[in-house]
């Protein structure tokens, strides 16, 4: 792991998150806290339900999760009172668990607009054509790839190794990568992992890797492991505590969890004499 001196930071603290509105909305997030700085590669794992997508959707600023409390930065800057546009021009990108369909949109176009939007200006044709072409090598793309609409009829694959793209193009200060092994066979995980690694490798960017399987971890190696269980870190470590959870799973943290929150609701329905 190297981490630049300067390098930015994210960091979020006790961090809680609602889904719907009025009597239906449902807490997700309660009390979260992470920091994650350029030059890491911070693993979230738990099982499915626990509030991992979550997580990534409301520091991106989706518009369904509503912030209730704690707060997000980057570099000491309020992310969450930023726009959608305005956090990824601060540098956050969002690899999506289930990228959407752009009709009529090529992707060579769509990676120079959000280049432009990102970064302020238009990137110079010459020199960016040269760089799209060695990074869709890189990714054992066909070239031809770039001349699709986005996403359209594109395998899982194709969908994941087109966001890998678009991260080592934007160049963000921080990537969260949400569920980028699902839906991949070997091969494609394999490629999609030496897209991050080579990112990684380059020491300016901080990784937050949601992932409910360790298989991508025995590509990318996490420098911190953190278990998510109902909207909680509940167990932190390092590379070794994903070994724990190939070999134990989350049945041990689940009970823990569903038994301190009973806990909690009892304690709570207590009146006062």
């Amino acid at each position: 792991m190297t981490t630049p001196q300067n390098g930015s930071v994210l960091e979020i603290r006790d961090l809680h998150v609602t889904v719907g509105e009025g009597d239906d909305a449902k807490e997700i997030l309660r009390g979260v806290d992470l920091t994650v700085r350029a030059g890491e590669t911070h693993a979230i794992m738990g099982p499915n339900g626990s509030g991992k997508s979550t997580l990534a959707y409301s520091i991106a600023g989706h518009p369904k999760y509503t912030i209730t409390g704690g707060t997000v930065t980057l570099d000491g800057e309020d992310v969450l009172a930023m726009t959608v546009d305005e956090r990824a021009r601060a540098g956050l990108f969002l690899a999506m668990q289930y990228p959407v369909e752009v009709p009529g949109v090529s992707v060579s176009n769509f990676l120079r607009t959000a280049a432009t939007a990102v970064k302020g200006e238009a990137p110079k044709l010459r020199t960016w054509v040269k760089d799209v072409k060695a990074e869709m090598a890189g990714l054992e793309m066909d070239p031809a790839f770039a001349e699709r609409n986005v996403n359209e009829g594109f395998s899982g694959g194709e969908k994941k190794r087109h966001e890998i793209l678009q991260m080592r193009l934007l160049k963000p200060r921080i990537a969260i990568l949400d569920e980028t092994d699902s839906g991949l066979d070997v091969d494609a995980l394999r490629v999609v992992s030496e897209g991050v690694n080579r990112t990684r490798a380059e020491g300016e960017v901080g990784v937050l890797l949601i992932t409910h399987y360790t298989r991508i971890l025995r590509y990318i190696k996490p420098d911190f492991v953190h278990v998510f269980v109902a909207g909680r870190v509940v167990e932190e470590g390092g590379p070794e505590l994903a070994e724990k959870l190939e070999n134990e799973g989350y049945a041990a943290y689940v009970k823990d969890s569903n038994e301190q929150a009973s806990a909690e609701k009892a304690a709570a329905e207590v009146v006062p004499s």
